[in-house]
Protein backbone atom coordinates (compact mmCIF):
# COMPACT_ATOMS: atom_id res chain seq x y z
CA UNK A 1 0.00 0.00 0.00
CA UNK A 2 1.35 3.52 -0.83
CA UNK A 3 1.89 6.54 1.31
CA UNK A 4 0.44 10.25 -0.18
CA UNK A 5 1.84 12.96 0.84
CA UNK A 6 -0.22 15.35 2.09
CA UNK A 7 -1.67 18.11 -0.55
CA UNK A 8 -1.20 21.32 0.51
CA UNK A 9 -3.59 23.74 -1.41
CA UNK A 10 -1.71 26.83 -2.46
CA UNK A 11 -3.43 30.21 -2.12
CA UNK A 12 -6.24 30.89 -4.27
CA UNK A 13 -4.71 34.45 -5.53
CA UNK A 14 -1.39 33.05 -6.02
CA UNK A 15 -2.79 30.12 -8.77
CA UNK A 16 -4.64 32.99 -10.44
CA UNK A 17 -1.80 34.94 -11.01
CA UNK A 18 -2.82 37.59 -8.82
CA UNK A 19 -0.35 37.66 -5.51
CA UNK A 20 3.70 37.45 -5.83
CA UNK A 21 3.47 36.46 -2.51
CA UNK A 22 7.56 36.76 -1.67
CA UNK A 23 7.31 40.24 -3.34
CA UNK A 24 4.93 40.64 -1.20
CA UNK A 25 6.39 40.10 2.40
CA UNK A 26 9.90 41.35 1.01
CA UNK A 27 7.20 45.13 0.85
CA UNK A 28 6.06 44.46 3.98
CA UNK A 29 8.82 43.88 6.11
CA UNK A 30 10.11 47.75 5.43
CA UNK A 31 6.90 48.75 7.61
CA UNK A 32 6.06 51.17 5.48
CA UNK A 33 2.86 52.50 3.54
CA UNK A 34 3.13 51.37 0.11
CA UNK A 35 2.13 53.18 -3.11
CA UNK A 36 0.33 50.65 -5.04
CA UNK A 37 0.10 51.36 -8.87
CA UNK A 38 -2.70 49.52 -11.25
CA UNK A 39 -3.20 50.18 -15.04
CA UNK A 40 -5.75 48.89 -17.44
CA UNK A 41 -5.73 50.21 -21.01
CA UNK A 42 -8.33 53.31 -20.10
CA UNK A 43 -7.23 54.47 -16.42
CA UNK A 44 -4.79 54.79 -13.61
CA UNK A 45 -5.65 53.74 -10.46
CA UNK A 46 -2.77 55.03 -7.43
CA UNK A 47 -3.44 54.37 -3.72
CA UNK A 48 -1.30 54.59 -0.56
CA UNK A 49 -1.94 50.98 1.45
CA UNK A 50 -0.46 50.11 4.87
CA UNK A 51 -0.41 46.55 6.17
CA UNK A 52 -2.81 45.58 9.15
CA UNK A 53 -3.73 42.11 10.41
CA UNK A 54 -7.67 42.63 9.06
CA UNK A 55 -6.32 43.66 6.00
CA UNK A 56 -4.71 46.35 3.37
CA UNK A 57 -5.80 49.97 4.73
CA UNK A 58 -6.24 52.42 1.81
CA UNK A 59 -4.92 55.55 3.50
CA UNK A 60 -5.08 57.50 -0.10
CA UNK A 61 -6.01 56.94 -2.92
CA UNK A 62 -7.01 58.70 -7.07
CA UNK A 63 -8.19 57.28 -9.87
CA UNK A 64 -7.76 58.82 -13.04
CA UNK A 65 -11.61 59.89 -13.79
CA UNK A 66 -11.34 62.34 -10.71
CA UNK A 67 -8.93 64.39 -13.29
CA UNK A 68 -12.16 65.56 -14.85
CA UNK A 69 -12.62 68.24 -12.25
CA UNK A 70 -8.92 69.80 -13.13
CA UNK A 71 -10.30 70.09 -16.52
CA UNK A 72 -8.56 66.72 -18.10
CA UNK A 73 -10.77 65.41 -20.42
CA UNK A 74 -8.69 63.59 -23.01
CA UNK A 75 -8.42 59.91 -22.76
CA UNK A 76 -7.41 58.18 -19.42
CA UNK A 77 -4.88 55.17 -20.04
CA UNK A 78 -1.77 57.56 -21.29
CA UNK A 79 1.49 58.26 -19.60
CA UNK A 80 0.39 61.94 -19.20
CA UNK A 81 -2.91 61.20 -17.20
CA UNK A 82 -1.15 58.83 -15.32
CA UNK A 83 1.46 61.37 -13.94
CA UNK A 84 -1.39 63.72 -12.96
CA UNK A 85 -3.19 60.72 -11.15
CA UNK A 86 0.36 60.80 -9.59
CA UNK A 87 0.73 64.53 -8.52
CA UNK A 88 -2.99 64.40 -7.15
CA UNK A 89 -2.58 61.27 -5.48
CA UNK A 90 0.76 63.36 -3.49
CA UNK A 91 -1.06 65.95 -2.97
CA UNK A 92 -4.21 63.65 -0.67
CA UNK A 93 -1.32 62.04 0.93
CA UNK A 94 0.15 65.46 2.19
CA UNK A 95 -3.10 66.37 3.62
CA UNK A 96 -2.94 63.11 5.80
CA UNK A 97 0.46 63.81 7.01
CA UNK A 98 1.99 60.78 4.98
CA UNK A 99 5.59 61.46 3.35
CA UNK A 100 7.73 58.11 3.29
CA UNK A 101 6.66 54.92 1.49
CA UNK A 102 7.66 52.81 -1.08
CA UNK A 103 6.73 52.08 -4.45
CA UNK A 104 4.30 48.34 -5.08
CA UNK A 105 3.56 47.32 -8.99
CA UNK A 106 2.43 44.15 -8.00
CA UNK A 107 2.24 41.89 -10.70
CA UNK A 108 3.25 44.09 -13.60
CA UNK A 109 6.11 44.03 -15.14
CA UNK A 110 9.12 46.92 -14.33
CA UNK A 111 9.07 48.60 -17.79
CA UNK A 112 11.50 51.67 -17.60
CA UNK A 113 9.69 55.16 -18.66
CA UNK A 114 6.15 52.80 -18.61
CA UNK A 115 2.85 54.66 -16.83
CA UNK A 116 3.60 52.62 -13.97
CA UNK A 117 6.77 55.06 -13.28
CA UNK A 118 4.91 57.89 -14.22
CA UNK A 119 2.42 57.94 -11.25
CA UNK A 120 5.53 57.92 -9.30
CA UNK A 121 7.22 61.20 -10.95
CA UNK A 122 3.85 62.59 -10.10
CA UNK A 123 4.43 61.32 -6.28
CA UNK A 124 7.65 62.30 -5.62
CA UNK A 125 6.93 65.92 -7.97
CA UNK A 126 3.90 66.74 -5.01
CA UNK A 127 6.75 65.74 -2.45
CA UNK A 128 7.15 62.62 -1.67
CA UNK A 129 10.07 60.66 -0.24
CA UNK A 130 9.92 57.37 -2.06
CA UNK A 131 13.20 55.37 -2.78
CA UNK A 132 13.27 55.16 -7.02
CA UNK A 133 16.40 55.55 -9.71
CA UNK A 134 15.96 58.45 -12.22
CA UNK A 135 16.56 56.32 -14.84
CA UNK A 136 13.44 54.51 -14.76
CA UNK A 137 11.29 57.47 -14.95
CA UNK A 138 9.90 58.40 -18.43
CA UNK A 139 11.26 61.48 -19.98
CA UNK A 140 9.39 64.67 -19.75
CA UNK A 141 8.39 64.92 -23.31
CA UNK A 142 6.62 62.04 -22.81
CA UNK A 143 5.26 63.29 -19.51
CA UNK A 144 3.79 66.47 -20.57
CA UNK A 145 2.13 65.30 -23.99
CA UNK A 146 5.06 66.75 -26.47
CA UNK A 147 5.46 63.34 -27.70
CA UNK A 148 2.25 62.85 -28.18
CA UNK A 149 1.48 66.04 -29.56
CA UNK A 150 4.31 65.78 -32.21
CA UNK A 151 3.02 62.25 -33.65
CA UNK A 152 -0.35 64.37 -33.97
CA UNK A 153 1.29 66.53 -36.03
CA UNK A 154 3.35 63.81 -38.02
CA UNK A 155 -0.21 61.76 -38.74
CA UNK A 156 -2.16 64.72 -39.32
CA UNK A 157 -2.00 64.36 -43.13
CA UNK A 158 -3.65 61.33 -43.12
CA UNK A 159 -6.91 61.98 -42.27
CA UNK A 160 -7.69 57.91 -41.77
CA UNK A 161 -5.07 57.61 -39.59
CA UNK A 162 -5.08 60.11 -37.23
CA UNK A 163 -9.10 59.49 -36.88
CA UNK A 164 -8.15 56.13 -35.88
CA UNK A 165 -5.18 56.97 -33.54
CA UNK A 166 -6.71 59.95 -31.87
CA UNK A 167 -10.36 59.50 -31.89
CA UNK A 168 -10.71 59.31 -28.43
CA UNK A 169 -9.18 62.68 -28.03
CA UNK A 170 -11.62 63.99 -30.84
CA UNK A 171 -14.62 62.69 -29.52
CA UNK A 172 -13.79 65.00 -26.36
CA UNK A 173 -13.17 68.10 -28.60
CA UNK A 174 -9.56 68.07 -27.87
CA UNK A 175 -6.81 69.16 -30.71
CA UNK A 176 -4.00 66.36 -29.79
CA UNK A 177 -1.55 68.04 -31.47
CA UNK A 178 -1.86 70.92 -28.22
CA UNK A 179 -1.82 68.10 -25.66
CA UNK A 180 0.73 70.04 -23.30
CA UNK A 181 -0.94 72.83 -22.97
CA UNK A 182 -4.23 71.02 -21.81
CA UNK A 183 -1.62 69.13 -19.68
CA UNK A 184 -0.04 72.53 -17.64
CA UNK A 185 -3.60 73.80 -16.78
CA UNK A 186 -4.43 70.50 -15.17
CA UNK A 187 -1.29 70.52 -13.40
CA UNK A 188 -1.97 73.80 -12.43
CA UNK A 189 -5.07 73.18 -11.38
CA UNK A 190 -3.78 69.99 -9.50
CA UNK A 191 -0.86 71.86 -7.77
CA UNK A 192 -3.37 74.89 -6.91
CA UNK A 193 -5.60 72.31 -4.34
CA UNK A 194 -4.88 72.63 -0.62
Amino acid sequence: MKKYKTFVVKYRRKTSGKTDYRKRLKLLLGGKPRLVVRKSLKNITAQIAAYSKEGDKILASAHSRELNEFGWNSPKGNTPSAYLVGLLLGKKAKKTNIKEMILDLGMNKSVKGSRLYAVLKGAVDAGLSIPHSEEALPAIERINGKSIADYANKTKENEALYKKQFGGYLKSNIDPSNLNKYFEDAKKKILEVK
